[in-house]
């Protein structure tokens, strides 16, 4: 799904115009972004949490030449699923992990 039809298909269950979902869904990701960006977490309850984590500096690899490349330390973002969501994309999984 592209951003397009995500504001098309928010447009259409909440009955906002394309315009004004279009706003809010561009303020929403704008409020995760700067939160991530300065709190490092957002938790949204049943759907997940996106986090931000530190990554030690490293010797990578150029994969064009081969030649190994130092990578400096940095932060990454990454999503952990939610009960629900992990039920929704995967049902059933529970009765079969027990």
């Amino acid at each position: 799904m592209t951003k397009t039809e995500l504001i098309k298909a928010v447009a259409a269950e909440t009955g906002l115009t394309n315009k004004d979902a279009a706003a809010a869904l561009d303020a929403a990701l704008g409020i995760i972004s700067r939160t991530l960006a300065e709190e490092g977490k957002v938790q949204l309850t049943g759907f997940g949490t996106f986090l931000t984590k530190e990554r030690a500096a490293h010797l990578g690899r150029n994969l064009s030449t081969g030649e190994p490349v130092e990578v400096p330390a940095h932060r990454v973002v990454q999503f952990k699923a939610g009960k629900l969501l992990k039920g929704m994309v995967n049902p059933g999984a529970d009765a079969e992990e027990g």
